[in-house]
């Protein structure tokens, strides 16, 4: 994809995502997990009331912005209690080995913005009121909309650096279009944020849109400019078209594939949706498969 692969000082990185958070810190999971970074949402840390046992293997932690979305329309927690959650993770789990925290973005699909019931019955809430609408106004174009979300989403990461500059929150560019994109990298710009200068951006937006070959044209714009991109729940569809544009990319598709298939030789369990020896099977095979290309 890109012409000069060269550019790229090491190979993309490919993060485990996992609702199993245990996994972190299970000792008799520490050689299975040796050498890779878990991908983490605080939707499933933060019910924890104990303190966490220290982490063992790296980590990122992602907000859980789409839950947020998609259940209520808007984030039901602030900046500041947000920035208390993390603080508390990484204190207990050890800062050490966290790669970076995800900010408290805001998704611009347009099932996101309009609300309505997405794949497999998911019902959106919609971001109306997030929106400034009031019950009986007319619905903002796309275009307008999007923009709303891309501000509050370059708000927030500014909001959340000065209220926490020692925890490594990264910024996300979010939107649907090539346009959009820029546009959003343009907001960021002008709030003197230089994101060529950082050492991860987020690509959001892009899960549920893989397989379309603008996907890939916008990884390959953003990358020429020498962003160091991460890609947000990475399908092994989309590693296939683009992993050679991303520093790193998180999925747990693990967890779905091994859902619908048969369980692995030996193991008791209804299927190996929550096992671990499926997760590392896989994650081994996509490696192989989709990111050789990146070194």
């Amino acid at each position: 994809m890109l012409a000069d692969l060269e550019a790229f000082a090491r190979r993309a990185e490919l993060y485990l995502g996992t609702h199993m958070t245990s996994w972190l810190w299970d000792p008799k999971l520490r050689s299975l997990f040796e050498g890779v970074t878990l991908f983490l949402s605080r939707v499933r840390l933060a019910p924890r009331k104990s303190p966490f046992p220290k982490a063992l293997h790296s980590y990122c932690i992602d907000s859980g912005g789409f839950s947020e979305l998609q259940q209520h329309g808007r984030w039901t927690l602030t900046a500041a209690e947000y920035v208390a959650e993390i603080r508390r993770f990484l204190a207990e789990l050890g800062p050490e080995l966290c790669r970076w925290v995800a900010p408290m973005d805001h998704m611009c699909e347009e099932i996101v913005i309009r609300g309505g019931i997405g794949a497999r019955g998911l019902r959106f809430h919609g971001t109306r009121e997030l929106r400034g609408l009031k019950p009986g106004d007319p619905e903002q174009g796309l275009t307008t909309a999007t923009r709303i979300h891309q501000r509050l989403t370059v708000e927030n990461y500014l909001e959340l650096t000065d209220l926490a500059p020692e925890i490594p929150f990264i910024p996300v560019l979010q939107g649907s279009t090539l346009a959009d994109y820029q546009a959003c990298d343009a907001m960021y710009a002008a709030a003197g944020v230089d994101l060529g200068q950082l050492p991860v951006v987020g690509l959001g937006s892009v899960c549920r849109r893989q397989a379309t070959s603008e996907i890939a044209e916008i990884v390959e714009h953003f990358a020429g400019k020498g962003y160091r991109l991460h890609g947000f729940g990475v399908k092994t569809l989309g590693l296939a078209r683009y992993a050679d544009g991303l520093v790193s990319a998180d999925s747990m598709a693990w967890s779905e594939d091994a859902r619908h298939s048969p369980r692995i030789p030996g193991h008791t369990h209804k299927n190996c949706a929550n096992c671990p020896d499926w997760a590392i099977r896989w994650y081994q095979r996509i490696v192989q498969q989709h990111l050789r290309l990146a070194a």
